[in-house]
């Protein structure tokens, strides 16, 4: 895949994994849209990053994934990339019972349901391309779980799954589908949990994931996984019953 010239979104962009991707993108000379809930950090994304395009947009709620694409299809008309970064992680003990599963976000709403609308909206676009692209972000959580991330753990091994089925689904289209698998990264995606967890390694720089997913997709590598994420990604397949 070409590294330059693409028109690309990039869900959860203003922060973290997102926005080192952003910068990596805008780098190599290409129209970069982010979008998230947070106005105040969308602000502070374009103030470092002037040549980008920003909605604030919650992909938790049907009408805004909507809007996002209608305004996309609308003002980009070249669109030919979609990044599905966002998401979130929390701790969720279940021996507490369902209060501990819903007194935080919906872990499932934003990690899973929202990439899969946005690839259903977005495929019949981007097949109008030469070339084009569907980017998710999974973990190598997702291929060996951590018990006190349950739900975190879940969706990213659906997305895994979910990468490949479309993968092959598109596989005859101008439609390549590439999935990232990062380690852990020094982000605020756990919400200080690590913090709170006196957990002194909080990752390696969310930059460092995005130049090897550059470099991963510029050699049409499919499965992108970083660091750590490449022992979690064997370790699945040699000890399915591992978690940690």
């Amino acid at each position: 895949m070409k590294i330059n010239d693409n028109t690309i979104l990039i869900t959860g962009g203003a922060t973290g994994i997102g926005f080192a991707l952003a910068e990596a993108f805008v780098k190599e000379g290409n129209e970069v849209i982010i979008c998230g809930r947070r106005e105040n950090k969308l602000e502070e994304a374009k103030s470092k990053l002037p040549q980008i395009h920003t909605r604030v947009c919650d992909l938790t709620k049907d009408k805004e994934r909507e809007a996002l694409y209608n305004w996309v299809k609308t003002d980009f008309k070249d669109i030919n990339v979609l990044v599905n970064n966002a998401g979130i992680q929390r701790m969720v003990d279940f021996k507490k019972g369902i209060s501990s599963l819903t007194e935080g976000e919906n872990e499932i709403d934003i990690n899973l349901t929202a990439p899969i609308h946005l690839s259903a909206y977005f495929i019949p676009l981007l097949l109008k391309q030469k070339e084009s692209a569907i980017i998710n972000v999974s973990s190598g959580l997702g291929f060996i779980p951590m018990a006190i991330m349950p739900v975190y753990c879940a969706t990213k091994a659906a997305m895994h799954s979910f990468s490949l089925s479309i993968r092959h689904q598109l596989r005859d289209t101008s439609i390549k589908v590439f999935e990232v698998i990062p380690p852990m990264v020094d982000t605020e995606l756990d919400k200080g949990a690590r913090d709170e967890r006196g957990q002194v390694d909080k990752g390696i720089p969310p930059a460092e994931v995005a130049k090897a997913t550059l470099k991963g997709l510029e050699k049409n590598e499919y499965e992108i996984a970083i660091g750590m994420a490449q022992n979690l990604r064997m370790g699945a397949r040699t000890n399915p019953e591992q978690v940690c």
